[in-house]
């Protein structure tokens, strides 16, 4: 039996050959510059991660054309992740519903630890291999859903157990690392691979590689609720009003978009339940609420499509 020693080598040699953990010979004297000079320092650091994004465009594609045809079929996008990628995740989510109008059980965010590991560290959750397979299976995850990894290191055991479950029961896997070559890109149907390299202070992933990660999950969602239609000339229509910001907001997108004033928007939003999408068809084609719901739904909620069946 392998002591412990080790196999603490084997995980210094994994994690020594990892990018995001290398140590550069230019940061020893951060402790030595002023304030404006460790600013623009970090700031350029910063300004290497959309390049690194860019590199992956046709796999984020691949990935946003596969989790679209899935949410057409009634299909869900469920994330896992652990420590800053799984609060990634649980964040992307959470943001789906007010600004799309999406049920909160389309977009799920699940982080290893439990609702606890979103504010503080659970030890060793990101280790257990099973725990994110037993959270899927729990989730009746199938065929008709897509499952994103995400790991910094690209290594997490907790995500590539639910990679490998996901895989086993024929959803769409994507894997989300900063790392080439990784285990949980090897074990996805799509691997997001954004090479961001060594970190501003090294191995701390909550930096460059957590912000790759925000970039890429914040298009795998807005990009598919384009395509579903949730968006129309690049303004929200199908967000929620749950405040007095985003009822002011539905109304002004009425208005930005029909060319009406504010009580005519308001009076279109009150006939149409809310609905900003349905408010906006009525305005423009003169339909009643009625038949705009039913065009709508023909249309599969695509604006653009409704408004012209009805004009």
């Amino acid at each position: 039996m392998r002591d412990d020693t080790t196999r603490l080598q084997e995980l210094i040699d994994e994690l020594s050959a990892l990018s995001t953990e290398t140590a550069t010979t230019d940061r020893g004297d951060l402790d030595l510059l002023t304030t404006i000079e460790l600013v623009r320092r970090m700031n350029a650091e910063d300004a290497l991660v959309a390049g690194a994004v860019a590199t992956q465009s046709e796999a984020i594609a691949a990935a946003v054309d596969g989790i679209t045809d899935r949410f057409r079929r009634g299909g869900r996008l469920l994330y896992i992740g652990a420590g800053t990628a799984g609060r990634v995740g649980v964040l992307d989510a959470s943001e789906c519903p007010p600004t799309f109008g999406t049920d909160p059980s389309m977009v799920v965010g699940i982080i290893a630890g439990g609702e606890k590991a979103i504010r503080s560290a659970v030890e060793n959750a990101e280790d257990d291999d099973a725990a994110a397979a037993r959270e899927l299976a729990a989730l009746s995850v199938g065929p008709d859903d897509t499952v994103v990894g995400i790991s910094a290191s690209g290594r997490t055991p907790y995500v590539l157990g639910g990679l490998r479950h996901a895989a086993a029961v024929g959803a769409l896997t994507v894997a989300v690392a900063a790392n080439a070559a990784s285990p949980i890109g090897a074990a996805s149907d799509i691997a997001i691979e954004t090479v961001v390299g060594p970190e501003f202070i090294t191995g701390s992933t909550r930096l460059k590689a957590g912000t790759s990660q925000k970039l890429v999950v914040n298009m795998l969602t807005t990009l598919s609720m384009i395509r579903l239609g949730k968006t129309y000339r690049g303004v929200m229509v199908d967000l929620r009003a749950t405040n007095e910001k985003l009822h002011a907001r539905s109304a002004r997108t009425v208005m930005q978009l029909t060319g009406v004033d504010a009580a005519a928007a308001v009076r279109a939003l009150r006939e149409a339940d809310g609905s900003v999408k349905l408010a906006l068809l009525t305005v423009m084609t003169g339909a009643d609420a009625t038949a705009g719901a039913a065009a709508l739904v023909a249309s599969d909620g695509i604006l653009r499509d409704a408004v012209a069946a009805l004009s």
